[in-house]
């Protein structure tokens, strides 16, 4: 490679009105270029996605002061694929051909995405031409060749009420040769509906991309506005953002810790965790008037100012289930049955998790030593000490016990947050008619989640959320190879990815 990613970037001006990260305008040739540069270990890409004539790609590196945004002009509909050097930017690229109809020249996979065939439109954000009906079954999953294989379709309607992903295994008697995924099915126009929508709204919708992530994306989305603004919300509103965030994360933790001892056969860690989420969520309900808190943080601060006494009921809530959760780790590393469907089962390479900038459990326990709280430090963890568990084994095992530490040091966060919570309002006025557009990156339970927008006055132009889970399914099928077909729930529940989340 000719050029490093930083000095494609230096020297540049950027975009007036961008904020906190600079966003500037390149030609196709720099585009490629950093394409190639992320392809070379450069950087990592945070998100990619189209605008009016436009498409935006978000990327950081170890040289960069702040991550980036570049933005390439498509007049003649085409740009160079970042896919074709790196892997990570395929599906996206696949995403905004199917909303805005812009072809990634040289893409190694033009396949539809998001786009079954059930819209009676292409390209809904662009040229919105009729296109006729087309059977959602049809679609062209890649072969695989060798002797004594066989496929097995599961979903995309599954058992219980998980949302519809379908995965396509290629196998040899019980061993897994290959998973491909196909997902979309739950594809809500997210990006179409924000498009031009007042504030209030737009801050709704995004608040229910994912039901599970609704306080970090709120989270994400009220910073992204604010710094498009140049506002800042009141401490005691940043703080309550905490430990909303952090009380999110661990009733998601605890769902998924007992959801993966289930698929293990060990039902009992799964009742003991139910126990304790209900406690949360109750708590949650009490104190915020939402089990999930959904619409409590809002653009300029928080919707709720928590009374001495609600507080309290978070306090209680956590003396009540901290040592019942230290049984629950006591009896998951006392049970050798356990431990052996868990441990050694659905690996993740380090260089894979680094390749794809995968974060939340699934990068940390396979050594990448990334969290958005700290390494995109925002408030108020910009000021709070906290552990960033880290694991090498990449595991089933490993993606629990992040989650163990990490609703430890939740509830130690939270404790802190509430000992220290200033006094104040908990709201600063957001409305006005000035245009700017602002990005953020928040730590949502899965990991690192991106909201960029822009705004037109009071209203959102453009919205885009990037859910960690984009960056996490193709190392679900990587985990899976060499696998028994039996091991494919108990990986899936490990990741435990967002299709809601994904398929915007």
């Amino acid at each position: 490679m000719s050029e490093t990613l930083q000095t494609l970037l230096q020297g540049r001006t950027a975009i007036a009105g961008h904020r906190p990260w600079p966003r500037y305008e390149i030609d196709a040739a720099t585009w490629d270029a950093l394409g190639a540069a992320l392809a070379a270990g450069e950087g990592t890409l945070l998100g990619l996605w189209g605008d009016e004539g436009l498409v935006h790609m978000a990327l950081s590196a170890p040289t960069l002061p702040t991550p980036a945004i570049v933005t390439l002009a498509v007049p003649d509909g085409t740009f160079p694929s970042v896919g074709k050097h790196h892997p990570p930017a395929i599906r996206l690229e696949r995403a905004v051909c199917d909303l805005y109809g812009y072809a990634a020249a040289g893409a190694p996979d033009a396949r539809k995405w998001l786009d079954h065939g059930a819209w009676g439109i292409t390209a809904p954000l662009g040229s919105r031409a009729p296109a006729p009906l087309a059977d959602p079954v049809a679609y062209d999953f890649s072969p695989v060749h060798g002797e004594g294989l066989h496929q097995i379709p599961v979903g995309p309607v599954h058992a219980g009420i998980i949302e519809p992903g379908h995965f396509r295994f290629t196998a040899n008697g019980e061993i897994i040769a290959r998973l491909e995924e196909r997902l979309g099915y739950v594809h809500k126009g997210i990006d179409s509906l924000t498009t031009g929508c007042d504030i209030d709204r737009a801050a709704r919708l995004v608040a229910r991309v994912s039901g599970d992530s609704t306080v970090a994306a709120s989270f994400a989305f009220a910073r992204a506005l604010e710094s498009a603004r140049g506002i800042s919300a009141p401490p005691r509103a940043v703080a309550l953002r905490g430990i909303m965030a952090e009380l999110e994360r661990i009733a998601n933790h605890l769902g998924d810790i007992g959801a993966v001892c289930n698929d293990a056969a060990f039902a009992l860690i799964l009742a003991y965790c139910g126990i304790l989420r209900e406690k949360v969520l109750a708590a949650c309900d009490r104190v915020f008037g939402h089990r999930l808190m959904m619409d409590k943080i809002v653009p300029g601060g928080v919707a709720h100012d928590p009374s001495p006494a609600e507080l309290g009921v978070i306090l209680a809530m956590l003396d009540d289930i901290a040592p019942l959760f230290a049984d629950v780790v006591e009896e998951y590393d006392d049970t050798p049955s356990l431990q052996d469907r868990t441990c050694a089962t659905g690996v993740v390479t380090p260089d894979l998790v680094v390749k794809w900038g995968a974060g939340g459990h699934v990068g940390r326990a396979s050594g990448r030593d990334f969290d958005a709280r700290r390494n995109l430090a925002y408030a108020p963890y910009d000021d709070l000490g906290f552990l960033v568990p880290v694991f090498m084994a990449g595991d089933v095992d490993a993606r629990v016990r992040v989650r163990i530490r990490e609703v430890e040091a939740s509830m130690e966060m939270i404790r802190m947050l509430i000992d220290s919570l200033p006094d104040g309002p908990v709201r600063t006025q957001a409305t006005g008619a000035s245009a700017g557009e602002g990005v953020a990156v928040t730590e949502a339970f899965r990991g690192d989640l991106l909201v960029w927008l822009r705004l037109d006055g009071s209203r959102v132009a453009r919205c885009h959320i990037r859910d960690a889970s984009w960056f996490q399914w193709p190392l679900l099928e990587a985990s899976i190879e060499n696998n028994i077909v039996a091991d494919f729930p108990l990986c899936n529940k490990s990741f435990n990815c967002s299709y809601s989340g994904h398929d915007l």
